[in-house]
């Protein structure tokens, strides 16, 4: 199955790079990064379940 989100933060900022994971009944079934124009898309395998994308902050570093 393929996914695709397109994700703009309403600051402005660029989300280039950030590392987001696509959930399955709270369970990682897809990763990406989120490119410069903002446009995801994830390949997850198909199934029945409530989907999330979160931001998968474990080794991003605070500034």
């Amino acid at each position: 199955m393929n996914i695709k989100i397109k994700l703009e933060l309403a600051s402005g900022q660029s989300l280039a790079g950030m590392p987001l994971e696509l959930l399955r009944d709270g369970k990682v079934i897809g990763r990406a990064k989120v490119p410069a124009g903002g446009l995801v898309a994830f390949e997850a395998p198909a199934g029945a379940g409530p989907l999330a994308v979160r931001v998968d902050r474990s080794g991003v570093r605070a500034f």
